[in-house]
């Protein structure tokens, strides 16, 4: 498909993921299902089998069995809705991109929680990507990891971390007029993660692209100001010449290699930075930078909800399953060892979470006022047209591009989603 030029490691990131890919068993153990089994379809994720024998030695009367999907999203998308859309009995628990919720739920291919299920799911979860588990005020989904973009930065050259977009390209420009290292890192390239950043952008604005009904495009005057804050970001001097085609793993590179004062990134990139002995002691972070002083950025959630096909024939033993596999030990167990941050709250004052993520308070902060995509079926095709239309970010022109981006948008919401 490609709809969104992904590459295999942007589309991990961007999905919230920073999971290491090395193999790992599929068969599950260390129980006596007694036949009966709940097979769970999930992106390769590390030390996702550990929790799912964990939660088989706990299982009553059911064996949960890992089934890798590709590693790249669109992969993973196309993999599940052509077996769904076949009526596809053999899968039980759906791993799903955040952004799918809307597309499988108005498709009929993905159960309500309700109950005992619904109550066990948003029990200490954090309401933003309870959001993305939410399409028409049901639930549809379980949050299971989250992920959100911080401010990194050097602070042997910036002591004090700006606040505002203003005040970072103001600091970075400072930092070449006296030979530094000034750039500012981020995703321009055409794909999710310039999504992501306008996302980011227009609800930081106030902004709305797309309504809550999700079926009638808006881009009002706070989306056009986004526009604007992304086009001065784009051609000014502190932004790299190579923004335009920049992923994830370009930016963090790029910083790695002594480039950049600053960076706009998921938390993957502070294990990365720590293997740079000149950089580590200095690689730091903040809050992502805000359009206005004193108004908190509303950055754009990743992440991976769990879903139970509407196809499974063992409906009861999935959700108990979902409700194993992202309990608070697993999602805690996963925090640590994958690099995913948990979706339930409580799991940031662990003290087990302060040496891998001593980022977490920033995280959490940003985690409660933060944003989700649009919640449409049609996301696919929304994602494809903001990307084409921005890109590259130095010739939008914010009134025409906005106008350009209605239209279009509508045109792409009215289609209802792309199902191959």
């Amino acid at each position: 498909m490609g709809m969104r030029g992904a590459t295999p490691r942007r589309r991990l990131a961007a999905a919230g993921g920073v999971a290491a890919l090395a193999a790992s068993v599929l068969a599950g153990c260390g129980s006596d299902g007694g036949g009966l089994v709940v097979n769970v379809y999930k992106y390769p994720q590390e030390s996702f089998q550990q929790i799912v024998d964990r939660c088989n030695a706990d299982a009553n009367g059911y064996e949960i069995v890992y089934h890798k999907l590709p590693r790249e999203a669109d992969g993973q998308r196309e993999q599940l809705v052509r077996r769904l859309a076949a009526g596809d009995t053999g899968m039980d628990v759906l791993g799903l991109d955040v952004t799918w919720t809307a597309e499988l739920a108005e498709a009929g291919w993905i159960r309500e929680f309700t109950g005992q299920a619904k109550s066990a799911v948003e029990d200490g979860t954090l309401e933003t990507p309870l959001e993305t588990a939410r399409y028409q005020g049901k639930l549809y989904a379980a949050p299971d990891n989250t992920n959100v973009q911080l401010l990194w930065y050097r602070d042997d050259l910036v002591p004090t971390p700006p606040t505002t977009w203003a005040e970072m390209v103001e600091m970075g420009a400072k930092l070449k007029a006296e030979g530094k290292p000034g750039l500012v890192q981020a995703t321009g390239k055409q794909y999710e993660g310039l999504v992501v950043l306008y996302n980011t952008l227009v609800n930081s604005a106030g902004g709305t692209i797309v309504d809550e009904s999700g079926t009638k495009a808006v881009v009002d005057d706070n989306a056009v100001k986004a526009l604007e804050v992304l086009k001065e970001f784009a051609t000014s001097e502190v932004v790299d010449p190579s923004f335009s085609n920049a992923a994830e793993d370009q930016a963090r590179l790029a910083m790695e290699e002594g480039k950049a004062a600053f960076q706009l990134n998921w938390p993957f990139v502070y294990a990365a930075a720590q293997k740079r002995p000149e950089l580590a002691p200095h690689f730091k972070w903040a809050p992502y930078p805000a359009i206005d002083e004193g108004t908190p950025s509303k950055v754009t959630v990743g992440g991976i909800n769990y879903a139970v096909s509407s196809y499974s024939e063992h409906p009861d033993e999935s959700f108990d399953a979902i409700t194993c596999l992202r309990n608070a030990e697993n999602q805690k167990f996963a925090a640590i060892n994958d690099g995913v941050p948990p979706t339930i709250e409580s799991i940031y004052s662990d003290p087990e979470m302060e040496k891998p993520y001593p980022m977490k308070e920033a995280i959490l902060e940003t985690l409660k006022t933060a944003s989700i995509r649009p919640s449409t079926p049609a996301y696919q095709n929304v994602s494809t047209v903001i990307s084409t239309i921005l890109s590259p970010p130095a010739s939008i022109d914010p009134k025409a591009t906005a106008e350009r981006l209605k239209s279009e948008l509508q045109d792409a919401l009215d289609s209802k989603g792309v199902l191959p």
